[in-house]
This record gives C-alpha cells, sequence and structure tokens, in this order.
C-alpha cells in the first residue's frame, strides 16, 4: 500500500466562514503561470504519459568505492568511476559489450575488497520486489566474466565480505558458490514452492517489511544467518492469468490474510566450516514476526515483534550456541511503526547502538549501550525524524532527514551523538534527500520543490556546495512553452478544530468570477503523504487544462505530524480519515470560485478505499468518485498491514465492518467507476468483485474496467494511457 511547501514566513489564520481557516503559503514559481498565455501549449495526457516531456533527469545506481573520494555509475552501457570532488573520470571499468553476454546487466554490485562485479541480468519478477535472474562474476583483474551457476536462475546472489564465496537462493534453498574452485554447495534441503522457503522473504515479509534476500553473511565470512519460513499453514490465494491462451493458468500462492495464520519463522546460523547449522532461540511463541536480523561482529540480532506489533524487542544471539538475550523493549499502545534497515545501527565498537522511538510523541533517535541502557536521547522537538541516514565514526556525527520546518518539507541535518551542534544542511527548503559516501566525507543531494524541478547536487560532509551533477535546464526550458496551473500550499480547520494541510490547482485561465468542478484526489493511507513542497507535473495538469480544480488535502493519518496526528485513526481505518475528506469537501464547496454540486473525488489503492466511502456515505457532497484497486473490505487485506493499523478481526470486528464500503452500497447515488487488474497479486481483484456484488444486489448502476493481466501498479503497453484516458473522459462526462 502503497504511497512540500516552500515556507519562508507563516501567515497568520484569517478566520473565514465562522468555522475555516485558509492561509495559502504562494510558491515564488517563476515557471508556473495562472493564466494562459496565446503563444503556449496546453498540456495533454499524451505529452506527460506517452511522450514523457515533463519526466525528470535523475541520477540512479551510483555506488561509493571503499575510499570513499570515488563513485561508479553506469552510462551508455559503461561501467565507470568519478571523483567526488572534481567529477573527473578516472576510468572505465567495465565495457558492457565487451562481456559477450546475452542480457545486459541491469545492476552491479563490488565485492568489498573490489577486486570483482557482481552483475545482474535478464530480472524476471515474481512479485513487487522478487525477481529470478542471471548473475555473472567478472574479476576485474583478469577482464574474465563467468555465469555464478549454470543451473538456470538465482535469487537473491550476495557476496560473502571476504570476495570468495556468494551465497544465493534457487528453489527455497540457500546455496554457496565457493570462487576460488568454482564449486557449489547446498546448505538448505528442504525448501519447497508454497510450504518451507529459507533465505528469501515469503509474500507478506516482502511486501510490507520491504526486503526479499533473508539471509546474512557475518561480517568474517565464516557464518550465513537466515530465515526460515515455514508457509505450509497459510492459505493460498489462486489468480487467473489468460496471456491468450485457450486455457488460463492458475496462479497459487499463500497469502496471509487479516486474522488468518501466518508463516511460522525460524532464524538459523550455518557454520560453513563445521558445515552445520544452528537454530536461535526467539522463544516459544510462533505467531509473531521477526522484521530483521543484523550481526554485530559475531553476534547477531533479531528484531521480534508480537502478532500485534505494538511490543518489540531486540535480542542479542551467541550464534555458537543459540542463546539469545534481550537488549532492548519497547510498548506502545496502538502500534510500534514498521521496521525498517535503519532502526537499528550498531556503532563500530559494537558497545552502543542507535534506535529510532516516538516516546515523546515523535519519531526521534536514541542511544543506547550493548546492555540495554538509555545513554541518551539524539534529537528532540514537536518535528519527525522521516529517515535516518547513517553514523560516521570519524566524525562522531549523525546524519537524518527531518520536516522540522514543516510537514511538507524534507531537509537534511547533522548532529553529534550526544545531541549537541545540530545542523541543517540543505539550503533551500523543499524536498531534499542524501546519499553519503563511505566514510561520509562527501554526499549527493537529491532537492527539488514544488516549482523547480529535480537538482542534484555534490556536497562536502559540511554541507559546502562542491558542484552539481544534474539540474535538469532542458526541463525547465520546456515548461516556459507550456500553460503550467502552478500548485497552491493552504491550510484550514476543520469543524472539529483539526488543522489540515493540502494543495490546488487551478485551471491555467482561472477566473475568480467563475464557478469550477472539482475533483479532490488523495490517498490517505497511515505515514503517508500527499501535501509535500516536491517538483511533479502529472495527469493533474490534464485536468486543469479541461476546466477543472484539483484539490488534495492530507487527513488524520496521515504522517509528518506526529504520534498522535498519526494515530488516531488506529483500530477504525477509514471512520476519521473519510470525515476529514468530507470536511475538505464542504470547506472547498463553500469557496465562491467553485461549484459546489460538482465535487468529485478518486484514489488508488487505499485512496480507492476512500473514495469509495466517500460517495457512499457523503452521497450528497460527491457527485463523482473513481475507486482504482480499491480495499473494500480490510478482512481481505494482508496480515502485517492490516493487523498493525487495525488490529485483530477477532478483538476488532466493527473497526473492520463498519468502516467498509460494502456495508454502504445500498447509499449509492453518484457516478461510480471501478478499475482493478486482473492479476492483483497485492490488493486482490476479490475486493472490487465483491464490491460490484453488493452494488448489483442493492439495485446500484455503476461502471467497472477490468485491465487483465495487470497487477497494482496496472501498467505496462499502452495500459496507462488508457486507464488516465479513461479516467478524464468519465470525468469530463459526468462531473
Amino acid at each position: 500500500m502503497l504511497i512540500f511547501t516552500i515556507i519562508t514566513t507563516f501567515v497568520k489564520k484569517i478566520k473565514i466562514m465562522k468555522k475555516y481557516i485558509l492561509f495559502a503559503f504562494i510558491l515564488s514559481a517563476s515557471l508556473f503561470h495562472l493564466n494562459a498565455a496565446p503563444n503556449k501549449k496546453n498540456v495533454t495526457l499524451k505529452d506527460i504519459l506517452v511522450n514523457r516531456i515533463f519526466a525528470q533527469k535523475s541520477i540512479s545506481g551510483l555506488r561509493s568505492t571503499n575510499d570513499g573520494e570515488h563513485y561508479t555509475k553506469v552510462e551508455n552501457n559503461i561501467l565507470s568511476k568519478y571523483r567526488y570532488d572534481t567529477g573527473e573520470l578516472v576510468e572505465n571499468i567495465v565495457i558492457f559489450q565487451n562481456l559477450n553476454l546475452q542480457y545486459k546487466p541491469v545492476d552491479y554490485e563490488f565485492s568489498d575488497d573490489e577486486t570483482k562485479i557482481l552483475f545482474t541480468a535478464n530480472p524476471n519478477y515474481i512479485y513487487r520486489r522478487s525477481f529470478t535472474a542471471d548473475y555473472f562474476v567478472y574479476d576485474i583483474a583478469d577482464k574474465q566474466c563467468q555465469p555464478l551457476s549454470q543451473h538456470g536462475q538465482q535469487q537473491v546472489a550476495k557476496f560473502s565480505p571476504d570476495g570468495n564465496k556468494i551465497a544465493f537462493v534457487r528453489n527455497n534453498n540457500i546455496f554457496i558458490k565457493f570462487l576460488h574452485n568454482g564449486t557449489e554447495r547446498q546448505i538448505t534441503f528442504d525448501g519447497k514452492h508454497n510450504e518451507i522457503i529459507n533465505g528469501h522473504a515469503d509474500w507478506v515479509y516482502e511486501e510490507e517489511y520491504e526486503f526479499t534476500r533473508a539471509f546474512e553473511w557475518s561480517p568474517d565470512s565464516k557464518k550465513i544467518a537466515f530465515y526460515r519460513f515455514d508457509e505450509s499453514r497459510v492459505k493460498e490465494y489462486n489468480m487467473n492469468t489468460f496471456n491468450n491462451e485457450l486455457y488460463p493458468k492458475n496462479q497459487s500462492f499463500k497469502y496471509p490474510k487479516a486474522g488468518e495464520e501466518n508463516s511460522i519463522v525460524n532464524i538459523l546460523v550455518y557454520d560453513i566450516a563445521a558445515q552445520n547449522t544452528t537454530k536461535m532461540n526467539i522463544g516459544n511463541e510462533t505467531n509473531q514476526y521477526i522484521a530483521r536480523i543484523k550481526w554485530n561482529a559475531n553476534k547477531l540480532s533479531i528484531i521480534r515483534l508480537n502478532r500485534k506489533q505494538n511490543h518489540l524487542d531486540i535480542l542479542l544471539a551467541n550464534v555458537e550456541n543459540g542463546e539469545t538475550q534481550a537488549i532492548y523493549s519497547d510498548t506502545e499502545d496502538c502500534y510500534i511503526e514498521r521496521v525498517d534497515d535503519n532502526f537499528l545501527t550498531f556503532l563500530n565498537s559494537g558497545k552502543e547502538f542507535l534506535v529510532t522511538n516516538e516516546r515523546d510523541g515523535y519519531m526521534h533517535l536514541y542511544r543506547y549501550s550493548i546492555d540495554g541502557k538509555l545513554i541518551n536521547q539524539i534529537t528532540k522537538g514537536n518535528w519527525e525524524i522521516t529517515e535516518f541516514i547513517g553514523y560516521s565514526e570519524k566524525q562522531k556525527t549523525v546524519y537524518y532527514i527531518s520536516c522540522e520546518s514543516s510537514p511538507l518539507q524534507r531537509e537534511l541535518y547533522s548532529i553529534n551523538l550526544d545531541g549537541s551542534n545540530k545542523k541543517r544542511l540543505s539550503l533551500q527548503l523543499g524536498s531534499n534527500s542524501a546519499t553519503f559516501s563511505k566514510g561520509f566525507k562527501y554526499y549527493i543531494n537529491f532537492f527539488s520543490d514544488a516549482s523547480t524541478p529535480l537538482v542534484i547536487t555534490i556536497h562536502t560532509a559540511d554541507g559546502r556546495l562542491l558542484r552539481t551533477l544534474e539540474n535538469n535546464a532542458q526541463l525547465r526550458e520546456r515548461i516556459e512553452e507550456y500553460n503550467i496551473a502552478k500548485r497552491e500550499f493552504f491550510q484550514f480547520e476543520t469543524s472539529e478544530k483539526i488543522s489540515l494541510n493540502g494543495y490546488i490547482i487551478k485551471p491555467v485561465n482561472f477566473d475568480e468570477n467563475k464557478k469550477y468542478p472539482v475533483l479532490m484526489t488523495q490517498y490517505s493511507g497511515p505515514g503517508s503523504q500527499e501535501a509535500l513542497n516536491s517538483f511533479k507535473i502529472d495527469w493533474e495538469q490534464a485536468l486543469a487544462a479541461n476546466g477543472y480544480i484539483v484539490v488534495c488535502v492530507d487527513g488524520r493519518g496521515t504522517g509528518g505530524r506526529g504520534e498522535h496526528f498519526r494515530k488516531q485513526t488506529y483500530g477504525q481505518l477509514g471512520k476519521y480519515e473519510v470525515i476529514d475528506q468530507i470536511e475538505t469537501a464542504k470547506y472547498i464547496g463553500s469557496l465562491p470560485y467553485i461549484d459546489s454540486k460538482r465535487i468529485g473525488i478518486w484514489g488508488w489503492s487505499f485512496g480507492g478505499f476512500m473514495s469509495l466511502n466517500c460517495i457512499l456515505q457523503a452521497y450528497e457532497i460527491f457527485k463523482l468518485a473513481i475507486a482504482v484497486a480499491p480495499v473494500t473490505n480490510w478482512r481481505f487485506y494482508d496480515s502485517i498491514y492490516t493487523e498493525l493499523y487495525n488490529g485483530l478481526p477477532e478483538e476488532n470486528p466493527d473497526g473492520y465492518d463498519k468502516n467498509s464500503p460494502i456495508t454502504y452500497a445500498n447509499r449509492l447515488r453518484g457516478k461510480l467507476l471501478l478499475i482493478h487488474g486482473s492479476a492483483d497479486d497485492n490488493v486482490h481483484v476479490q475486493n472490487t468483485y465483491e464490491m460490484a456484488a453488493k452494488l448489483v444486489a442493492e439495485g446500484k448502476q455503476f461502471d467497472m474496467m477490468i485491465y487483465p493481466d495487470k497487477n497494482h501498479s496496472i501498467y505496462g503497453g499502452n495500459t496507462r494511457f488508457h486507464l488516465f484516458t479513461k479516467k478524464i473522459n468519465y470525468i469530463i462526462d459526468n462531473l
């Protein structure tokens, strides 16, 4: 489930219509013009989705070298090395056409000693992140490139730290390739489709914990710690795929829905020399989650959560005998935010660790000794850290992204371990992210705001600008040729005295004396944000070119505003979020230039769930709704996500059923378009079919579009252009 405003001065709140407050953060947008110029072109959907003339140039695939002075990147099928400080090309490491491979590499990884490269080619995707692929090992010294294995495609291949071995998964079992003699050793033997998975995540861990490789090499390369998923008790979901064949194929995979059985997970450690495996003690409870494993010297940390995900332990395991001890615990009333790779960081001494926690109401960094004693809170304030980037042992400095100046911004900061000497490194207000070199001497900053396309720059660790890698100059020039409707950020207060942030896009020929129809766009899922000060020109511009106003507001449950604002939707997904979108429609409808009888709403995934609820629960306000790949009852969705935010179904049945749009099917009055991909492994098409069945039973007319063999993202070929064309036509015809 998927999911910034430039503020130089906060404008004082002004009361409007007694109940509402509006203050607009007007952007100094030299690129954007309110009124259409006669010599400029209007934006079309084809410009955006087919010709992609407003796509921003970016830079991907950069890798820092060990010395921290250079980086590598692939350009024009050549892997090259450059200097951070000057941009000088040092060498072309590999020219892909010289490798004589059947498939061009799509990714690469250096061994830790930088003598070898592991290339990934010909990936065949299974789900959102998982794939099988052909892997090749390239020796830089002798310029030889050899396939990793002669036995078909592999998964999640990874160098050992000493660079002499590569572990990978094939057919749910783990193998090791010994590079010095070319032999291959199988270390697990019980892997079986839809039953046992070794070293690779099952479906729900892949989707919600966002990892696929479920093994980690020890720092000394002598051991491998790995997950073993026993999914034999997990129920299967069956999905037809057609592919122009006479008889459809049935794809069956294990998918744990809310309240249903999960995989039983164990953590094991394989000793390469002894060729034996030791099971780690993660407790007797099998109905739990292991969110991450991470090595700390010769010990293994295991992050464990209970099924309700409101209690977390960090276990430290002795890998020789499997015994564990808890060095950190946390309990929350509602839930603990989902653990990612940056939740836990061991400092190089191994005697301390950093974690993120929101015990004071906001997500901040905390420092602990290895025995679990709190040393100090590193960051403090009524704002959130949105990303922990890393820690420089040499500089004793922590780097992170936060929204300190405003929930609509993302800024890069540095701070000492003891919480002193905090410094904002990103100079421009907007959306900033950063990637540091090894050793934290340099970083590459990615910046944009609502009026500025992506600018990529290189800086020293103290923030000093060295040079610009990309400023999207051609895109800036192209924008000048078009009538672009600007995004204006605003804030208003609901009848419950809750302040909400949003943006509005007005037609390029906007006339305040006219009344315009409105399409509300939103996602609204827990922790998400749509009203952000970042650059985008998307299909909303094509809608504005057709005389529609677009409005987006982040209601309760969304991110950037602290724990209370985000977690008050716990246990009742869809209640307060829908109230806030209805309040938004009422407020927007009160503005003099809005036709309050022509307000529509749309959304994708969680946003589709929301748009359905809005038109069904407030049919007197919303004339139209479009729901793409919507959840229609949280009982249909996966266990980790749903139970995290809505609790267990057996403990909270009303939280599931009272907020399901299926419950309100009899209230449909306006125009409704349902859209889904038939091969959606994430939000199953079952959701749309069940919604449709209930609408039919209630005698309600609606429209529906199914995209055969398309997944949750509904893309490929002409699909996206077809989908958005259908949406715009539906809006023009009915709103």
